[in-house]
């Protein structure tokens, strides 16, 4: 095999690391369905209740949509009382109908629009947040760096990639042969998500957590799109880090499965009404 073609090769490997970003985070959206509400959000008339203060933002993956990524849960959380509200962000010419693959904290400043303009026609004055992949680890930057804990409550995340993803090796291969930059040019959101890139330094120096947020983590041992699962939990004093197979030992969803798994939207559900100790 000639270095040329070594190269491809490992080019090509690199790139995966999007692709497996995208095909782990569970695209069930058709591409028409793109800018779609999921069912029970985004009803801008809605008026929490007292016992359901805080509206409910939720916040899909890389290179996912809200309506593919909360299908199932949106609907739950009406259901429960909640006014429900999610958003697209972060998308990229040339991307197609699929969002959460730009910058990330271009993104962050889009869902800090977008909680603002929530706030605005709920009267709240903070919301919860529940975000998958991405979705959980990205308000993380807009509560750090853009005044977001003013705003939020709890922030829930279902596998987020708190601290990166090794993606099973390919992010040491790409840096070991310089291609971490073939990646971003598929998906810079996916190369922010690389462990130790600049971005996760940036967003994890000096803690996990900020004053003021309670935290909760869901993570399961079957995920092969943040690896090791681990890198998703965090620390802090207002933090719950939860299992998955610590509350159903025989559930064997993994990253994407837990979009939809039952379980899993009963633990959120119970997260947003249970304060931390």
């Amino acid at each position: 095999m000639t270095i040329n073609h070594g190269v491809r090769r490992v080019a090509v490997r690199a790139a995966a690391l999007a692709l497996t970003l995208a095909a782990g985070s569970g695209l069930t959206a058709a591409p028409a369905a793109a800018d779609i509400s999921p069912l029970g959000a985004n009803i801008w008339t809605c008026k929490p209740s007292p016992l359901r203060p805080r509206p409910v933002v939720l916040v899909h993956g890389t290179w996912e949509t809200m309506a593919g990524n909360w299908v199932t849960l949106s609907p739950k959380l009406k259901a429960r009382g909640h006014c429900v509200f999610a958003l697209n962000y972060g998308r990229v010419p040339g991307a197609g109908p699929l969002y959460g693959n730009g910058d990330i904290a271009q993104s962050a400043q889009q869902l800090s629009d977008f909680v603002d303009a929530v706030l605005a026609a709920t009267g709240a004055s903070k919301v919860d947040i529940v975000g998958h992949s991405q979705g959980g680890m990205m308000p993380r930057y807009y509560l750090k760096f853009l005044n977001g804990a003013a705003k939020v409550q709890k922030l829930i995340g279902v596998t987020p990639s708190n601290h990166g993803t090794s993606s099973l090796g390919l992010v040491n291969l790409a840096r070991l042969l310089g291609l971490s930059p073939a990646v971003a040019l598929v998906c810079q959101a996916c190369q922010q998500q690389m462990v130790d890139s600049d971005f996760m330094k940036k967003l994890n120096d000096g803690g996990d957590t900020v004053p003021g947020v309670d935290y909760s983590v869901i993570a399961t041992r079957f995920d092969m799109v943040v690896t090791p699962y681990t890198s998703s939990f965090l620390t802090g004093d207002s933090v719950r880090n939860i299992l998955l197979q610590d509350r159903a030992p025989l559930d064997f969803s993994g990253h994407a499965a837990v979009n939809l798994d039952p379980v899993v939207h009963q633990i959120v559900l119970d997260e947003l009404d249970t304060p931390l100790p």
